[in-house]
Parts: structure tokens; C-alpha cells; sequence
């Protein structure tokens, strides 16, 4: 997947959703014609892109926003790219720990996976376009990303209270697609917390980056779908945040204040 860079957070790009099996990266290397391709090590941003992100988030947190409200301690737990052939098994580990997350949605892969879609929803869990495509929105004409908007909305439930999210694919934003998303009256939803699950093979290395010690009231936290060393380091992630007193909640629930 080819990464991208604007008003994102930074270089993204996803494993691909037919990557198989892997180890930690402490095992023999995997044949790179079988390896899932992962993102490029994570680099300190340059000048031009810190003023992008100081641009962005300026903006009012109805066209974008990175991260929740409040000083209680909950988290929102987002999952990107499915539903896919390993959603079931992501969906049994959520609710054995009684957790609610975000699943931001592939549109074609909504029309493939009608069923796991319908899942999501019947065990509690907020679902969110993530495009029809998975075509960056900053390269898309306005038409095309208004008609990626659509398409994609028409698969989902209607959003009962508040603004319909959307995260772009691989995080690019620019002024333009998002002044778009809002004009079709999306919120443009990005992360505070990146799980780096897209450039590790490693459970221990995910589950290491979302230990509860590193995580602040109000995080948004980026992870993958059909990844098997992100669904391996679930149950770490929700077992320590439920030791340490951490609430999973949903990204719209996040963003809206709460006395607790």
C-alpha cells in the first residue's frame, strides 16, 4: 500500500489484508515472498509537516479531531481496514474482556463481508467509514471523494446522535479533503496513540506500545485488522487496561464529556 503523508500523522501504510501467520521478530525471518509488507520506520517529522499538523489542529474538532475529552481514564480502541477473514476472531476477544471499540470500515470489503460487518454492530461496536475504495482522499477530485463518502455510507447504520466519522486511508489528510468531509458533514477522525502494528510482526512490540503506562485519558489509539501478531497482542492490551482501571469506549463516546 503505498504510504502517504500531508496533515496525517505521518508515513502510514497497512499490511496487506491477506498477509498470513507471522512470528515475533525474534524468529527466523519469514521468505520475503510471503512477508506482509510493512510501513517504513517511523522518522522524526520535518519542519513542513509539523506546521501541517499545527495547521490541522487548529481547525474546529467538528472538521477533525486526534484525541478525546476528558481526564477520566478511557481509551478508544479503533481497528482499520476490515471487515476481514480474522474480524470474528477480533470481535470474540473484544467481548471476552467486555470491550467496545471502533471498526473504521472498507466499503468494498463491507460488500464482501456483509455478515461480519453486521456482527460488528450486533455486539455493541461503533462502525465508521474508512473509505469505498481505500484510495487516498487527497488525491480523489471532489466528486470522486463526495462519491467515496456516499458509497460508503449507504452500507453502514445511520449514525443516531452527533456528526458520522471518517478516517482517511493511511491517515492523509490535506485542507482540502478535509474541507470536503466536513461540507458532506463527516468528522475526520485520526489517532493520539499509534500501536505501530503496521511496521512490527512482534505481539510483544504492539502490546508494549499500548501498555496502560503509556496511555493518557482520552487517547485514540490506531490499530489493524488481519494482522495475527495484533490480534495476539489483544488480550495483553485489554487485560492490562482492565487492571489499571481503563475504560474501553467507542470514538464517539470519546469525544463527548463525561463526570467520571
Amino acid at each position: 500500500m503505498r504510504a502517504e503523508t500531508d496533515l496525517g500523522t505521518g508515513t502510514r501504510s497497512v499490511p496487506s489484508a491477506s498477509a498470513s501467520a507471522s512470528a515475533p521478530a525474534s524468529a527466523s525471518p519469514i521468505p520475503s515472498s510471503a512477508a506482509p509488507k510493512l510501513a517504513p520506520a517511523a522518522a522524526a517529522p520535518r519542519l513542513a509537516t509539523r506546521v501541517r499538523r499545527l495547521v490541522a489542529d487548529a481547525l474546529p474538532r467538528a472538521v477533525i479531531v486526534r484525541k478525546g475529552v476528558g481526564k477520566a481514564k478511557r481509551v478508544a480502541l479503533t481497528f482499520d481496514d476490515g471487515p476481514a477473514d480474522m474480524t470474528d476472531a477480533y470481535l470474540e476477544v473484544l467481548e471476552r474482556f467486555g470491550a467496545r471499540a471502533t471498526f473504521f470500515v472498507v466499503g468494498t470489503a463491507c460488500v464482501a463481508r456483509r455478515d461480519a460487518l453486521l456482527r460488528m454492530v450486533a455486539r455493541g461496536h461503533e462502525v465508521a467509514g474508512h473509505g469505498f475504495t481505500h484510495d487516498a482522499f487527497t488525491r480523489m477530485s471532489a466528486p470522486a471523494l463526495r462519491d467515496e463518502l456516499r458509497r460508503t455510507a449507504l452500507l453502514l447504520p445511520p449514525v443516531a446522535d452527533g456528526r458520522p466519522l471518517v478516517r482517511p486511508p493511511t491517515g492523509a489528510t490535506s485542507l482540502r479533503s478535509l474541507a470536503l468531509s466536513a461540507q458532506a458533514g463527516y468528522t475526520t477522525v485520526l489517532w493520539s496513540r499509534d500501536s505501530d502494528d503496521c511496521r512490527t510482526l512482534s505481539p510483544d512490540v504492539v502490546a508494549a506500545r499500548l501498555a496502560p503506562e503509556s496511555l493518557s485519558p482520552g487517547d485514540i489509539v490506531l490499530l489493524h485488522e488481519s494482522q495475527t501478531w495484533t490480534l495476539a497482542a489483544l488480550p495483553r492490551i485489554l487485560q492490562g487496561l482492565a487492571a489499571t482501571g481503563w475504560r474501553t469506549v467507542t470514538v464517539s463516546e470519546i469525544l463527548k464529556p463525561t463526570d467520571s
